[in-house]
């Protein structure tokens, strides 16, 4: 009875481990693509990080990379510490497992929570920023990002054409006569901005706020589902991970 109970143990435990092993390889998988996601926000979606009075939306993909790089590594640990049967390495990986965890709740919390303010940051701030830094000394960024916006998402203004009424820069005599910047212009040639006809500008609706809403809300919810779906099957994990420890205890006993 005793030689039955513990050839059970045994099989059971070689069951945990291999069953952990192929979670920790699925675990890597997905810390490259938690890393990926980050740095995909940071390198190609990030233009726009001027416009924008809160730093959340880069603190989101920050904490993404960071999770990622720590997953992946983890996960190499998690392989280790399976293998060669080390209940101190299975605590180490456990207290990652639930650091990471943290990591990327807090990541999805931050892009939840950020999509339901951007609506009012953007009213509050975009038509500020634009009449008040483009075109302006040490404010290139947003010049270069007002410009790309308008371009891109082919509207002008922050809300409408008329906005750029009150730009500082539309104001002095730098403007050399326009009345919207070039990027406004269908067409852009140098000095288009002097005629702000329907023909030869953008006139959307909602203007550039509507349109950089919905391009940084679309990248919340990629970074909101990323970091808590990567979350919820780190609990399977977690769990695995305390089988594994209580089987070997008791094997160690």
């Amino acid at each position: 009875m005793g030689e039955f109970n513990e050839k059970k143990t045994t099989c059971g435990t070689v069951c945990l481990k291999y069953l952990l092993f192929t979670y920790n390889c699925c675990f890597w998988l997905a810390g490259l693509a938690v890393m990926a996601v980050g740095i995909w926000t940071l390198a190609l979606k990030s233009d726009y990080i001027s416009l924008l009075a809160s730093g959340t939306y880069l603190a989101t993909a920050y904490i993404l990379v960071v999770a990622g790089a720590v997953v992946m590594v983890t996960g190499v640990l998690g392989c280790c510490a399976t293998f060669k049967e080390r209940r101190n390495l299975l605590r180490l990986y456990f207290i990652l497992l639930l650091i990471i965890f943290l990591l990327e709740i807090i990541a999805g919390v931050l892009a939840y929570v950020y999509y339901q303010q951007l609506n009012t940051e953007l009213k509050e701030n975009l038509k500020d920023t634009m009449a008040k830094r483009y075109h302006q000394p040490g404010h290139q960024a947003v010049t270069s990002a007002v410009d790309q916006l308008q371009q891109e998402f082919h509207c002008c203004g922050s809300n409408n054409s008329q906005d750029w009424r009150d730009s500082e820069w539309i104001r002095s005599g730098e403007a050399g006569g326009r009345v919207v910047p070039d990027s406004c212009c269908k067409t852009v040639v140098a000095g288009c901005g002097q005629r702000d006809h329907a023909s030869n500008i953008y006139k959307v609706e909602g203007g550039c706020i509507t349109k950089l809403e919905t391009f940084i809300q679309e990248h919340l919810r990629v970074i909101g589902a990323v970091g808590t779906g990567i979350a919820c099957v780190q609990v399977f994990g977690m769990i695995f991970t305390c089988c594994l420890y209580r089987s070997l205890k008791l094997e160690h006993y």
